[in-house]
């Protein structure tokens, strides 16, 4: 996609949603780390309905590891993959506690050393607490780029870059959840909505949809 389409493209974006937010629940760094290590292979909604509760009582690694892991099970058994999840969760949080005084860290090849946290974790980290324009691809991102022309790639990591370099500066701090939002309620996977879609006539898509 030519560097004007692009800069038109999230223009779009961005005055139907000018401050896009993460679906996810959280009240601080600690519980946003948290939150995105159980989204993984699960619905933000999922996440978020398991999560009000823990986090009403939980909001530091400390205390998380206070509740322990049987107790956290408990809370997030309603989330795919729990019992791994609970078990990755209590050992970044002991490591958080006796590593980082209980702080989550703002760098990327740090967070990717905590056990759950991989690169697409640690960029949903850095972005939503701590303000930075890293892109987080995920399943809807790796979709939209490939499908608009946007930024096709055969690995997450591959459209990761490929954004990073076509999307302008200015975009940057929100792309990723412009991104997600659109493939989560506009370019669907199964039946893309085309004819809602703001950026339909930049999309490469051949099979847009007509209704």
């Amino acid at each position: 996609m030519r560097k004007d389409r692009v800069d038109e493209f999230f223009a779009r974006l961005a005055a139907a949603d000018p401050e896009p937010r993460s679906e996810l629940e959280y009240l601080n760094p600690y519980t946003l780390l948290v939150a995105v290590v159980l989204s993984a292979q699960a619905t933000d909604v999922g996440v978020n309905r398991a999560t009000g509760p823990l986090f009403a009582i939980v909001d530091t690694p400390q205390k998380m590891l206070d509740l322990g892991e049987a107790r956290l099970r408990d809370f997030i058994r309603t989330i795919g993959l729990f019992n791994t999840k609970a078990k990755n969760v209590i050992a970044l949080s002991r490591i958080l506690v006796e590593r980082f005084d209980g702080e989550v860290p703002r760098e990327r090849e740090v967070l990717e050393t905590l056990p759950g946290v991989g690169r697409k974790t640690a960029n949903v980290v850095m972005n939503v607490a701590f303000g930075a324009p890293t892109i987080a691809v995920d399943t809807h991102i790796f979709r939209v780029g490939n499908r608009t022309g946007l930024a096709p790639g055969k690995t997450p990591l591959e459209v990761e870059l490929k954004l990073e370099k076509v999307v302008p500066a200015r975009w940057k701090q929100h792309c990723h959840h412009w991104l997600i939002l659109h493939g989560r309620y506009v370019c669907q996977a199964r039946k893309p909505r085309c004819p809602d879609c703001t950026v339909r006539d930049l999309c490469a898509y051949k099979a847009k949809t007509v209704a």
